[in-house]
């Protein structure tokens, strides 16, 4: 089961996103929004099934909107332990959800959010859970070992795809289909090797033997 978390920065437009990446939305996704994510719905087209936060985002007025929808509202105190995103995590994981993508996780005023909501990725609640933090210029994935070591990279071919370790050196990285191969390697924490690679055909994939990746895919149209 999909669950679509909507939290509080930019998402860019439906179509975009479409455009970006196609298939990014599966028919019948569980839609869960983060305290000022709401305000994306109506432009995605989506419908809200759930809402979590503490309100300081959205405000009284939009609450009371969602009330009057007959929306589920679980509001929370400002004065707590987790982010809102965080608790829109823990909604979908309740939900059922084995497959989540966070939409407005990246783009906004606070470098802190962003860099809070990537860490998100490492939850190990989500072990075993598909997690992508999507924008119209990125999709975010965690490649652990022991999820596996293994991810698909579907795409266009001349899309970016930046690997990057995650608290320690990453042992064993083997690509396929990217134009700067890397057989059974290792990535290190803090160095920039893993960055731009491109995808040179429309399936492709990373494994890895121990340790963490964080996947970035960008684009073609923004390779500059």
């Amino acid at each position: 089961m999909q669950a679509i978390v909507l939290a509080d920065g930019a998402v860019g437009t439906r179509a975009t996103l479409d455009a970006a990446w196609p298939g990014w939305l599966v028919r019948g996704a569980v839609v869960i929004a983060a305290d000022g994510g709401a305000r994306h719905a109506e432009g995605l087209d989506l419908t809200i099934d759930r809402w979590v936060g503490d309100g300081d985002s959205l405000g009284s007025a939009g609450l009371d909107a969602l009330v009057a929808a007959g929306i589920p509202v679980e509001l929370s105190p400002t004065d707590k332990d987790e982010s809102d995103t965080e608790l829109a995590l823990r909604a979908a994981l309740d939900a059922g959800a084995d497959d989540i993508v966070v939409l407005g996780a990246l783009g906004g005023p606070r470098l802190d959010h962003a860099l809070a909501n990537l860490g998100l990725l490492t939850l190990s609640e989500l072990a075993g859970v598909e997690l992508t933090v999507l924008a119209v210029d990125a999709r975010i994935r965690l490649l652990g070992a022991q999820d596996g070591g293994r991810i698909a990279l579907p795409g266009r071919a001349g899309d970016l795809v930046t690997l990057l370790p995650v608290g320690a050196d990453v042992e064993g990285v083997t690509t396929e289909g990217l134009r700067y191969p890397l057989r059974d390697e290792r990535l290190v924490l803090g160095r920039t090797r893993g960055l731009s690679n491109i995808r040179e055909r429309a399936e492709a994939a990373v494994t890895i033997r121990s340790g963490r990746l964080l996947v970035v895919e960008t684009p073609a149209t923004l390779r500059g």
